[in-house]
């Protein structure tokens, strides 16, 4: 299992709304509204890298609003 943090940057006004779109999407694990450079991220889970990065380029960056995003693998011991 593979889990990474996406981080997103929004439209103004667009957080409420990419975070509900994102939090739908199969595969991602929770989604919280932030403050500071980014607007929302979310708490993915993915099979595998190959998997994960589907998750990220099919499915987040196509969500209306999203204008940015940056994805952080979490590495494990």
């Amino acid at each position: 299992m593979v889990q990474a943090y996406i981080l997103v940057q929004t439209e103004v006004g667009m957080a409420d709304r990419v975070s509900a779109d994102v939090s739908a999407i199969e595969g991602v694990v929770r989604v919280d509204i932030v403050t500071g450079p980014y607007d929302v991220v979310a708490l993915t889970e993915a099979a595998s890298a190959d998997h994960l990065r589907t998750l990220v380029v099919s499915r987040v960056q196509r969500v209306a609003g999203i204008t940015r995003t940056l994805t952080c693998s979490i590495l494990t011991a």
